[in-house]
């Protein structure tokens, strides 16, 4: 399956573009519902699901699209996927919400129940973040930096959630001799460990597997890995429950 990043590139920009003519606005940008699960739904999550679905089945017809917001595809359609893509519109609701800039557009590709190539948009800061099994790289404006993970053995520094933190966190982290910690919003946390600025990100409770598959790409093509807390066994997604177990992510 070959892709073309900068059509994958285009297509998160557009959506960031959407997402950005509701932020820009605050009568629309603090238009909020609430799901059933109490997860907030704004009017930016609704228009880049729109952008990026329609470009991305204009652009690869044969590929199926999961989103967040069209996630109700059943198991027994999407369990024959070979190829699919997995999106968040807007990742980082709350972080929109409280107008701290830290939200994400994420699109990944999934093959075989594992992300390939993954693609982060940070509208605000207009950020991308790539990664693919030939590379992994940051981009802002024209420049193009590539990611690799610290491998730091010593004095590592965590990164962590500002609408999630949690005291589970404190046990996991002392087993990696993590001395510091930065906090930021969004998918941006596995893009902070894959550029080397965190070394460890733990999350411990529920996410959704399009939280997570477009980061995980991209530490995993910097150098880094993806753990279940459970043990061992891979990250794999399009299971029949796209409820995430706890995890952890190590630049080393």
């Amino acid at each position: 399956m070959t892709i073309n990043q900068e059509t994958i590139l285009e297509i998160t920009r557009h959506a960031g573009h959407a997402i950005m003519k509701v932020y820009s606005n605050l009568a629309l940008a603090n238009d909020v519902n609430y799901k059933d699960d109490n997860s907030p739904l704004t009017l930016a999550d609704k228009a880049s699901h729109e952008v990026i679905v329609k470009m991305l089945r204009e652009e690869y017809p044969d590929i199926p699209v999961l989103s967040e917001e069209g996630a109700g595809i059943p198991f027994e359609e999407r369990k024959e996927y070979d190829y699919y893509w997995l999106v968040d519109p807007l990742d980082g609701t709350k972080e929109f919400i409280n107008r701290n800039g830290e939200f994400t557009v994420n699109i990944a590709l999934i093959h075989d129940r594992r992300p390939i190539a993954g693609f982060i948009y940070a509208p605000v800061l207009d950020t991308f973040y790539v990664g693919t099994k030939e590379s992994a790289f940051k981009m802002k404006g024209t420049e193009k930096m590539p990611l690799k993970v610290n491998n730091k053995q010593t004095d590592r520094i965590a990164v962590r959630s500002k609408s999630h933190a949690s005291p589970e966190e404190e046990e996991v982290l002392q087993r990696y001799d993590v001395t510091d910690s930065i906090s930021v919003g969004s998918s941006l946390k596995f893009c902070m460990v894959a550029e080397g600025k965190a070394d460890v990100y733990y999350r411990f409770g529920p996410t959704m597997e399009w939280d997570t598959a477009a980061g995980q790409a991209i530490l995993e093509a910097a150098g880094g890995v993806v753990l279940k807390e459970t043990g061992p066994d891979p990250f794999l997604y399009n299971k029949e429950n796209l409820l995430n177990s706890s995890f952890l992510c190590l630049g080393f």
